[in-house]
């Protein structure tokens, strides 16, 4: 009986950790998001020019990459608790500046720190699902975090920013901002009262016959014999992960025209600010958040039914990016806004298969030693979406033409090989999974006994 009643309290602690962590990846996005709509606004107060609003979208990305592996490290050492509060307050205080300062390098300076306190959040959460969730159901549990809420909170920044706030209630865009600042630290006081870093037993294996010992808790603490940290020598010889850490690069760094330039593209097209601008912005983010939610039940599927777990995570996100890289490509071929938003949906949701068998991957590859191998490959994804941003600029710039109309310098932008060129990154990337092997441990575990 008393052996029933906590494990009664372990599944309510789980509902209210994952729904603390889906909430978590939400508002993530929610922010980020944010610039969609910010872009247009800085670009008409500003008059800056494409290759100047790509790098403010890249100096988000460069310290975000950077914090990637600090915050893994932090998190496998101490755990994802004051770590996640800390950075969730941080960012959302930060998220207004982006009206208040009156520079380009006041807003290069507000993008980067942004980014930096962004940084470290899902390599936490990598490490909150490992700690958990049971390894039968973590990829579904991932796909719903990492793409469901995630792409979610994506998606309705464009709808709750866009269409109610500015739409429907005629609020400024500052005054939007502090709205979503404000939620964002609200949030942040509820995840200290009621997050936990760790279940009180395992959640692998029999819990039952577990409960009895209780104080083998499911932290990360590593044997006496092995190192706290990650070796990244050892780390780096391994083929399989170099290769995911590639693959990431060329992935993420293809999302930069869906988080950067889709408000832009979509008034390029006619489309006038207020829902209608919203609602399409937010459609590829909604198919991203469908296809994550696909991507890992399927591969749960998979390892299930063809025991191999090698192979099911290739399969899943190899066809899945592959088909989406291709739909991007085919789906600007259209000038119609709303047929583009529905193509781009599409692709979306092939792509998202993805994320959360990246997430799987890493848990496979690493071990207690997650939250650093998910940072690692956070950090080379958001290289790419560095670098990306100033190679879209400079050819959105390449393909624009200037003329004067009424006395007036009005700027006219193709956005299509922009599109182009990310969705040929993808399709390389879709490539590289053929090679990774999720079942070659970094450090394996006969290592650490």
């Amino acid at each position: 009986m008393q052996n029933d009643s906590l494990l009664a309290r372990l599944h309510r602690r789980s509902e209210v950790i994952f729904g603390l962590a889906a909430t978590t990846s939400f508002l993530l996005y929610l922010h980020r998001y944010t610039w969609n709509l910010v872009r247009p606004e800085l670009e008409t107060e500003y008059n800056l020019s494409n290759t100047q609003l790509e790098a403010l979208g890249s100096a988000f990305f460069f310290p975000y990459a950077l914090g990637q592996i600090p915050g893994g490290i932090l998190c496998d050492l101490f755990g994802p608790h004051i770590f996640l509060v800390v950075i969730i307050i941080a960012w959302s205080a930060l998220l207004p500046l982006h009206g208040l300062v009156g520079s380009f390098t006041g807003l290069l300076a507000v993008r980067g720190g942004f980014g930096l306190f962004q940084a470290g959040c899902y390599p936490a959460l990598s490490q909150v699902t490992r700690a958990w969730f049971p390894m039968r159901r973590r990829t579904q549990i991932q796909g719903w975090i990492a793409s469901a809420f995630g792409r979610g909170g994506g998606a309705m920044a464009s709808i709750i920013m866009g269409s109610f706030l500015m739409g429907y209630l005629e609020l400024h865009w500052l005054t939007s901002l502090w709205i979503l600042s404000a939620a964002g630290i609200i949030f942040a006081l509820i995840f200290l009262v009621l997050f936990r870093n760790s279940p009180p037993v395992p959640v692998d294996g029999d819990t039952k016959t577990q409960i009895s010992d209780s104080s083998r808790s499911q932290t990360n603490e590593p044997s006496p014999q092995a190192p706290r940290v990650l070796p990244f020598r050892i780390a780096l010889k391994n083929r399989s992960y170099v290769i995911l850490l590639f693959q990431q690069f060329l992935n993420a760094g293809s999302d930069v025209v869906f988080a950067l330039i889709l408000g832009s593209y979509f008034r390029s097209l006619g489309v006038e600010k207020g829902a209608e601008l919203g609602i399409l912005i937010s459609l590829p983010l909604w198919g991203g958040a469908l296809g994550g939610i696909f991507g890992g039940y399927a591969n749960d599927w998979a390892i299930n039914r063809f025991s191999s777990r090698r192979w099911s995570r290739s399969t899943v996100a190899g066809i899945g990016l592959g088909t989406g890289g291709a739909l991007v490509i085919s789906a600007v071929a259209y000038s119609d806004p709303r047929t583009v938003a529905l193509g781009l949906m599409i692709a979306r949701f092939f792509a998202d298969w993805n994320q959360p068998t990246v997430w799987g991957t890493c848990t496979d590859l690493g071990g207690r030693y997650s939250a650093t191998v998910f940072g690692m490959v956070n950090m080379c994804g958001n290289m790419g979406a560095f670098l990306t941003p100033f190679a879209v600029g400079v050819l959105l710039d390449y393909y624009s033409t200037i003329e004067m109309i009424n006395g007036t310098e009005v700027r006219t932008t193709n956005y299509v090989p922009a599109f182009i060129l990310c969705g040929g990154m993808m399709l390389t990337a879709a490539a590289g999974w053929l090679f990774v092997d999720c079942t070659r441990k970094i450090v394996p575990e006969t290592d650490l006994a």
